[in-house]
């Protein structure tokens, strides 16, 4: 883990053999995500995803915020949480160890009202388990969406395509999309769509499709809709990589899930050890609120 954003530059399991290897996209050296950084392994917030505009209301006031993707404001806008200096302390335990990270959003940052405090906590065991655990509080009412942006490829952190991945998400809707990936306040079931993940299904398998969805997000970005109830843990997604044998399972106390797979990858960056990152070479499934 690096201070630089908050972002998690590595993670290392093992395979079915015992052999230890890194899961997740970024770079070797600091400089590289100063330069180019499509969210790899980061927090983004305040408000992770998309805020249609980059306007919102609050008690009949509207704010407006930085707009950096398109129409719209993106996680957090040009200067999110992904590119703060976070203060950081080790903390263990008998059961982890790990390390707290926080830092400060001040009042009017990108748009935002309040002085909002951010703390994350990234512990792992010996279990295998990452923890991530958000907490966040503000002298105003505001807007906050947190989510941890890594972009996993289970097999070879990222020298080929995910396509063979086996993906289940435990949802049986979506929040479609328009063509600039705003919500359009409706739900859409999954059932006899591409995005029907509630079996382990190969995430190449439909991500060709000329479903208006795919078109829109060039692929999958989209959020889930997940059963169960928000505020308690519960068993979300889990993806396979059959080749290495890993297996990543995703729990969450988030209402919703986006599965983004890797569609603005496009072979210009070379990341840790010179790989080059390929269209869909990682994917994201990042727990948080619904977008917008």
């Amino acid at each position: 883990v690096t201070p630089f954003g908050a972002i998690i530059t590595s993670i290392i399991v093992p395979d079915r053999e015992g052999k230890p290897g890194d899961v997740v996209l970024g770079y070797d050296r600091l400089e590289d995500y100063l330069r180019e950084n499509p969210y790899f392994g980061c927090v983004a917030g305040r408000y992770a995803n998309r805020v249609a505009k980059g306007k919102f209301n609050i008690e009949g006031k509207e704010y407006i915020l930085t707009i950096n993707d398109g129409p719209n404001h993106l996680h957090g806008g040009t200067d999110g949480f992904d590119k703060k200096i976070w203060q950081t302390r080790t903390i263990s335990e008998e059961e982890f160890v790990g390390i707290e990270l926080s830092c400060r959003s001040p009042d009017g940052e990108e748009g935002y009202p309040g002085n909002l405090e951010v703390t994350v906590r990234y512990t792992w065991n010996d279990r295998n388990e990452l923890r991530v655990e958000y907490q966040a509080t503000c002298d105003k009412i505001t807007i906050c969406n947190l989510t941890q942006h890594s972009y996993f490829n289970l097999r070879d952190a990222g020298r080929t395509p995910i396509l063979d991945h086996l993906l289940m998400i435990d949802a049986e809707t979506i929040t479609p999309v328009n063509e600039t990936l705003i919500p359009t306040g409706e739900y859409m079931q999954v059932a006899s769509s591409p995005f029907d993940f509630r079996k382990p299904t190969a995430i190449g398998l439909n991500i060709g499709s000329d479903h208006p969805q795919i078109e829109f997000g060039k692929g999958y970005d989209h959020n889930f809709v997940l059963k169960g109830k928000a505020g308690e843990l519960r068993p979300a997604a889990v993806l396979t990589d059959p080749a290495s044998g890993r297996s990543l399972t995703v729990s969450t106390t988030e209402p919703g899930l986006q599965f983004y797979s890797g569609n603005f990858l496009d072979g210009r960056l070379k990341g840790k050890g010179g790989t080059v990152y390929g269209l869909r070479h990682g994917l994201c499934l990042e727990t948080q609120h619904f977008p917008d």
